[in-house]
């Protein structure tokens, strides 16, 4: 196949001031597929309305070769939500086993992808960083971008073509905040909030138990990475973006939260597109509304 993707991909072009672009078009990844060294695709479908759908959503169609991967419970440590959040880190010793099962070999590449413009997958793409994992990136438009380039597709489980004994793990690769060092940001940098506008002005609060803002956050929502063809703005659209909230490249320091840390990662991901580095804070307002004290702000300012 010879897909053609749009002028406007983001991973046209590596990241402002040099370094590989964390996304990966599907040309690109046809590209790697079709060579003869080995590529892992890592399937992160996932919905938080739509539990149990994923896999069956694999099942029907996927990328030739790729693995279907469980956010819940590969991608997070599950049940302790009143201090660490809905979705905590997972363990080293988790994501071990889980790169084991998908077949993952030290340095070979690794694409992460789903069907929700990266939302789901980012947070592998994170956490394999977070990990020391240097060779991954995401499938810019996901399975969406995939299709229109005309890329093959395969039914059934998947699986991985060999087993593996997966790869090291050492957390600390990437930035992490806690909920004092976020609230410490918000005052002395840019923490930026990226849930939905509405959630941040507490107007509604689907899933957590109070409404609004870490005081001193700012808004922008995840899903304004993205154009209307789901893959990620240009690296000047996104700069232009980041840039309005006051974080820039070598401006001041920047960390990013949402609901439960998932969505986050794909912020920290178009922030790097950007040329920005910045902070995850895992947590995120799942943790945050959970702690007894922690104040509160609403309303469209900052506070």
């Amino acid at each position: 196949m010879t897909p053609s993707p749009p002028a406007s991909s983001a991973a046209e072009g590596a990241p402002p001031g040099g370094g590989v672009s964390p996304l990966v078009t599907a040309a690109e990844l046809a590209a790697l597929l079709g060579s003869a060294a080995p590529v892992h695709v890592l399937d992160v479908r996932w919905s938080l309305d739509r539990p149990g759908l994923g896999p069956a959503d694999f099942a029907a169609a996927h990328v030739p070769g790729a693995v279907f991967v469980d956010l819940a419970t590969e991608l997070a440590e599950p049940g302790r939500p009143a201090h660490e959040g809905r979705h905590p880190l997972p363990s080293a010793e988790r994501l071990q086993r889980a790169t084991a099962r998908w077949g993952l070999r030290a340095g070979d590449p690794i694409v992460v992808m789903d069907d929700s413009g990266g939302l789901a997958a980012a947070r592998a793409w994170w956490l394999l960083r977070h990990a020391g994992v240097g060779a991954v990136r995401l499938l810019d438009g996901g399975l969406a971008a995939w299709r229109a380039a005309g890329g093959a597709l395969e039914t059934g489980p998947g699986g991985p073509d060999q087993a593996s004994a997966g790869i090291p793990i050492a957390f600390g690769a990437m930035p992490v905040l806690d909920a004092d060092s976020a609230a410490g940001l918000a005052r002395t940098g840019v923490l930026v909030d990226a849930r939905a506008a509405e959630r941040y002005r507490g107007e509604t609060e689907p899933i957590d138990p109070v409404a609004g803002h870490v005081p001193g956050a700012v808004s922008a929502p995840t899903v304004g990475n993205l154009g209307a063809d789901g893959r990620f703005l240009d690296p000047a659209a996104l700069r232009a973006r980041f840039a309005g909230l006051g974080a820039e490249p070598d401006g001041p320091a920047v960390g990013v939260y949402c609901g439960s840390g998932v969505t986050a990662a794909h912020e920290v991901l178009a922030l790097e597109v950007a040329g920005v580095a910045a902070a995850l804070y895992p947590g995120s307002w799942s943790a945050w509304s959970n702690t007894p004290g922690r104040p509160v702000a609403t309303g469209a300012d900052p506070g």
